[in-house]
């Protein structure tokens, strides 16, 4: 049965907070909300994890998964971004966007793409997963919580917790987050491609 955390949307608990974080820390896979609808979250080296969201979404080893970092410092550990890449990024973070980008070390290999080497990463601008993120200090990994042969991504925290009270570990309830999923654009060629249009505005990528 997932615990069930109700956060202030803009002034979440501390304790509800620490506690989330250190159940990340323990190998917990969570629903959490972004600026972009919920997400599936876990710790960043965690096989069971990732093996349980690829089970709940039905996803194929194709499947990019993201990590969403806390700032711009903790995401350049994680990716490399040339010059060019960089001030795209700078002017769009936080925000509704995912990046494709060629994965360094600091990646496990089970989470990169399997021939592209490259992983999606993002900052959101979302108070309860900012305060998540520095909790934790370091990533969530994460994937939108969509379910297989629907169209939309699950708005409300009771409905997440009613549906995948057997299969997660935790729901951090703030409200309603949307049902848009973020805009990803793939820099790995070294050009901006749209991959998905999202919340996130693509004018400044096209």
């Amino acid at each position: 049965m997932a615990k069930y955390f109700d956060v202030h949307p803009d002034n979440p608990q501390p304790r509800a907070i620490r506690q989330v974080a250190d159940g990340v820390r323990e190998g917990w896979l969570i629903a959490y909300p972004t600026d972009s609808c919920y997400a599936l979250g876990c710790r960043l080296g965690s096989r069971d994890g990732i093996d349980r969201i690829r089970a709940i979404r039905q996803l194929d080893d194709r499947h990019h998964f993201t990590l969403v970092c806390q700032d711009f410092a903790q995401l350049g550990q994680f990716v490399r971004i040339d010059n060019d890449v960089f001030r795209a990024l700078k002017a769009s973070t936080p925000g509704s966007y995912t990046f494709i980008l060629p994965a360094t070390r600091e990646v496990p290999r089970m989470l990169q793409h399997p021939k592209k080497k490259t992983v999606g990463v993002r900052i959101p601008d979302h108070v309860v997963a900012q305060a998540l993120l520095a909790e934790l200090g370091e990533p969530l990994l994460s994937s939108t919580l969509l379910l297989p042969d629907e169209d939309e991504p699950m708005t409300q925290g009771w409905e997440i917790k009613d549906r995948l009270d057997h299969v997660l570990d935790a729901v951090v309830d703030s409200g309603d987050c949307g049902t848009e999923p973020t805009t990803v654009i793939d820099f790995s060629g070294g050009e901006a491609e749209i991959v998905r249009r999202g919340a996130g505005d693509t004018s400044r990528f096209e």
